[in-house]
């Protein structure tokens, strides 16, 4: 293990990670197996993986007949491009099985390697689908403060996390964000849209860009007529509605995707994560199918956007086995009914411990907070590290989730594989009771 350890300082820049920390202390964990919703270390040291991953192991780990799909692919055609109208039957199928599945309308996709890709796609779809209309100043994208849309150029301008603005700045211009429906009422919200189109001219908005839950901001859920409002404004000025579904698509809120919760029909989804469970890099765009009639009547020429993996045969044939695992298993269905435990078990926490403020969940997707004070919802000092401390509690009690400490909250953010059962609830709920307690308890709250 010391061998690896440094070899992973030596060698291995990690992700959103502290390459101090990475520095001083070497990886925190080595995984070497999954399998359910555990993982284990190369210690043999079991973890409950809380987040799936990165918000993305829907099926759980382990499963044995996804290797299996992406063998026999590999097999018969690992690769080949789709580039220059050059197709295969995996992708051909997978996108057909995706417009099946998709809200109404949404017939047409086109695939990425993930998240950031899809939405710096579906940036450069709309301003390309405004162009075509004989409107090219329809090129900035709205999006809210807190939302996380990735990591790439136009993605993280779209992104309304500042800590992920200051790394390198800035890399695109034409992106505004509005205030979200999280810290104002749904009316004030929306006024904030209107005011930021006012201000910048109807004619130069191409889309609005959200999360139906703003996942990595802190489990955000909305007020259950904001979205409606939204789209309601959007038709209203002609401006097209962009939902990033990368982590609430594919049964992780309790439906296939996240707007169906508000009854709501984007005219573009992105999606990513789920799609494969993480098991092979994927994502995409799906389009309405107004946008793909300009697209296909008037983009007389080449189409100049494209990755090297768009349509990669073997991550298309896990994406097929990977949706098949969720609709004959349930997993959907299930996702809501352990969401529903899971959110209980919030509840019963927040009334036997001091420093639970507000608890949320939407399927098996939830959030604790913690604050000093909760009559007057008082934050902790950010010196505190607060939700920090709580997730090593977990991590010493077989957990692993994650914090979200933005603009000084404290909230541990939880999302399992959508195969967990109402046992493996109760132990993770159980041990999130006794992580916060130890914290409380050194507190003096």
């Amino acid at each position: 293990m010391k061998k690896l350890i440094e070899l992973d300082k030596k060698h291995f820049i990690h992700p959103t990670s502290s390459i101090k920390q990475q520095q001083e202390e070497g990886a925190k964990i080595i995984f070497e197996k999954g399998e359910g919703i555990y993982l284990t270390d190369i210690n043999g040291n079991e973890y409950i993986d809380g987040m799936s991953s990165l918000w993305n192991v829907n099926v759980g780990h382990g499963r044995k007949e996804i290797a299996d799909a992406a063998s026999h692919q590999m097999e018969q055609l690992a690769f080949s491009s789709a580039f220059s109208t050059f197709s295969h039957k995996p992708a051909i199928k997978l996108s057909e099985k995706l417009a099946s599945i998709a809200p109404e309308g949404l017939n047409a996709v086109f695939l990425t390697s993930g998240g950031s890709e899809s939405n710096d796609s579906a940036i450069k779809l709309v301003r390309y689908y405004w162009k075509l209309q004989g409107e090219p100043k329809r090129r900035k994208i709205i999006s809210l403060k807190r939302g996380y849309h990735g990591v790439a150029a136009a993605s993280t301008s779209a992104t309304g996390i500042p800590e992920f603005w200051d790394m390198a700045g800035h890399m695109m211009t034409d992106f505004a964000h509005a205030r979200p429906p999280y810290e104002v009422s749904t009316g004030e919200a929306i006024q904030s849209i209107r005011h930021v189109i006012d201000k910048e001219g109807a004619d130069t908005i191409a889309a609005f860009m959200a999360e139906p839950v703003q996942g990595a901001g802190g489990v955000l859920i909305p007020p259950k007529d904001y979205f409606k409002e939204v789209k309601k404004l959007c038709d209203e000025y002609g401006i097209l509605f962009i939902a990033d579904e990368v982590i609430t698509g594919f049964g992780r809120t309790g439906t296939m995707f996240g707007l169906e919760n508000w009854g709501v029909i984007p005219d573009v989804m992105t999606f990513a994560k789920g799609v494969t469970s993480g098991y092979i890099p994927l994502g995409g765009v799906a389009l309405s199918d107004h946008i793909h009639n300009v697209l296909k009547e008037q983009a007389l020429g080449t189409m100049f956007h494209g990755f090297t993996y768009s349509g990669h045969p073997t991550a298309a044939a896990v994406g097929l086995k990977n949706i098949e695992i969720i609709e004959r298993e349930g997993l959907v269905e299930n996702s809501k009914r352990m969401g529903e435990k899971l959110l209980q078990g919030f509840k019963e926490i927040k009334d036997d411990l001091d420093i639970v403020g507000n608890i949320r969940g939407i399927g098996l997707l939830g959030a604790v907070e913690l604050v000093q004070d909760i009559e007057a919802n008082k934050r902790f000092p950010s010196e505190y590290q607060v939700s920090a401390k709580v997730i090593e509690a977990l991590h010493q009690r077989g957990v692993i989730c994650r914090s979200v400490s933005y603009e000084n909250t404290d909230i541990i953010c939880y999302s399992p594989p959508l195969t967990i059962n109402e046992d493996q609830i109760n132990t993770m709920v159980e041990k999130t009771h006794d992580a916060i307690f130890s914290i409380q308890k050194t507190l003096g709250v």
